[in-house]
């Protein structure tokens, strides 16, 4: 799933979360570190559609790799450490 063309922008959206401050323009409303990046960043950054980074959001997020926090009316984006750390773990056992 990560490794597919599709994935590796998946792989960039984790990484560039890992340090959303130094990725991502300031927020009006939320702090990129604390509270996430919101969708349309990510679509910006990666140069597509909203559409298509509200797909690997939501199925970042249904993998449980991200967060979702709701400001108002926009879902923010940010990493979940324990998660990733789990499947990380899940894969130097080989599952």
């Amino acid at each position: 799933m990560l490794r597919t063309p599709a994935g590796e922008r998946r792989l960039d959206i984790l990484e560039w979360l890992k340090e959303p401050a130094r990725h991502f323009p300031p927020q009006r409303r939320a702090d990129p570190v604390e509270d996430g990046v919101p969708a349309a960043a990510v679509a910006a950054k990666l140069g597509v559609r909203r559409e298509v980074a509200d797909t690997h959001l939501a199925l970042l997020t249904d993998l449980g790799l991200l967060r979702a926090t709701r400001i108002r009316r926009r879902l923010y984006y940010r990493r979940d450490e324990m998660r990733i750390a789990e499947v990380a773990r899940m894969f130097e056992k080989g599952w």
